[in-house]
């Protein structure tokens, strides 16, 4: 038996050269457009080829040479010995499926359907668990896969993502609460052992050896008697026994000037006497003298057209200073000189006042330097004149008592 390109040449008419080839079916393009290699123009013996009875070739009718093959190609010889072609059926592989959903092996295509081709195997399921709940996926009627377990629980999953997620801020907050702190403990430690043991300021703190023993440590001592207060200014300056200072007009009136709360006068004459009733106007001079007057010193203050004398009364104790100030009638004469006019003479009217602080009763006239010009109480700079020339006088008698309270008070003679 010999072989063409198509198969065996002893196969029955009407049957395909292979038993498994399929018949021509609608929609096949085979049959339209044959394979040059499949259907020979006829055979070399002159005989045409099984399935081709009653047809005729004649050389050269389709363009063709005689002894070519199909489009003028040389005709094809049968190859001898060649083994008859044998169609084998492929086994088909069946993949491995749970042991709940077992997949039947795909078989060879049945006899009673001959001319088909095999179907084509199974592919091969996919299983497994899916997510969290176990559920295994495997293949559906047409070859499509699909969840063959419990649906996912997404709330679930939802929640411990949320709790992963919550988790995560917390490990970086306090992460950044853990580094702060460890940043601060680096700060201060630096802050701490920056000082160097060469500076300095530790070398005056003795060692631990060198402190004395608790028991030997001397203990502070106090006095069971309380100290005395400070001495009172004014119990120096209110009997003539405490009140021993000099006494003059240089150490009662110093300087050139009379200076108060920014305003400043121009110091004229100054005068002192044992004779009291001499340096006064009026009834005065007799209270003066029946109150035990010892002495007077009178100073002389100028502004402008303005001036004031001041006269100090000094008597021997408190009490005679204040019932002379309150049985005070008329006033103290006024002292002209060093370039102060007369003024306050000859029935002129001026201001005069009067008081006393301890042992000493002092008195002002103040007018204005023209000796004419009554004083009223418009009369602003008379009055402030007056005013400052007392109070620096109360100042200057209350400063000698001090300061002979600070020194009694330094020698411990307080009480002496």
């Amino acid at each position: 038996m010999s072989f063409g390109h198509g198969g065996p040449s002893g196969g029955p008419a009407g049957q395909p050269p292979h038993g498994n080839t399929p018949p021509h079916q609608e929609g096949d393009d085979t049959a339209r457009h044959p394979d040059p290699r499949s259907t020979p123009p006829g055979r070399d013996d002159g005989n045409p080829w099984p399935g081709q009875a009653g047809r005729s070739h004649t050389p050269g009718q389709d363009g063709r040479s005689p002894g070519n093959g199909q489009y003028g190609q040389p005709a094809r010889r049968p190859v001898a010995d060649m083994p008859p072609v044998q169609l084998v059926q492929p086994t088909p592989v069946t993949a491995p499926t749970p042991a709940s959903a077992p997949i039947p092996a795909q078989g060879p295509a049945p006899a009673s359907a001959p001319g088909r081709f095999p179907l084509p195997p199974l592919p091969p399921s996919s299983a497994g668990p899916i997510g969290s709940s176990g559920s295994t996926a495997g293949t559906g009627p047409n070859g499509s896969t699909g969840p063959t377990g419990p649906t996912p629980d997404w709330s679930a999953l939802a929640d411990a993502a949320a709790t992963r997620s919550r988790r995560k801020r917390l490990l970086y907050v306090g992460g950044g609460v853990l580094a702060t702190l460890a940043v601060g403990a680096l700060v201060a430690t630096a802050v701490v052992s920056s000082g160097s043991p060469s500076d300095g300021k530790n070398a005056a703190l003795p060692s631990a050896e060198s402190l004395p023993a608790e028991g030997n440590a001397p203990t502070p001592s106090f006095s069971p008697v309380a100290p005395p207060p400070p001495p009172d200014p004014k119990e120096f300056i209110s009997h003539a026994q405490k009140d021993r200072a000099p006494l003059s007009a240089a150490t009662l009136f110093p300087g050139r000037t009379l200076a108060l709360e920014g305003r400043t006068y121009t110091k004229g004459a100054t005068h002192q006497t044992n004779e009291c009733a001499a340096t006064t106007q009026g009834a005065l001079g007799g209270i003066l003298t029946r109150n035990g007057c010892g002495q007077v010193i009178r100073a002389t203050f100028i502004k402008n057209n303005t001036a004031v004398t001041v006269g100090v009364a000094v008597f021997g104790t408190e009490a005679q200073a204040l019932k002379a100030k309150e049985q005070v009638k008329d006033g103290i004469a006024s002292l002209p000189g060093s370039g102060v006019p007369t003024f306050c003479r000859n029935g002129t009217i001026c201001r005069k006042t009067a008081n006393s602080y301890g042992r000493y009763a002092y008195f002002t006239v103040g007018g204005f330097t023209d000796n004419k010009t009554d004083v009223t109480t418009a009369d602003k700079s008379v009055y402030a004149l007056g005013d400052d020339a007392a109070k620096y006088t109360f100042l200057r008698i209350h400063e000698r008592g001090r300061a002979q309270a600070s020194a009694a008070a330094a020698s411990g003679t307080v009480n002496g």
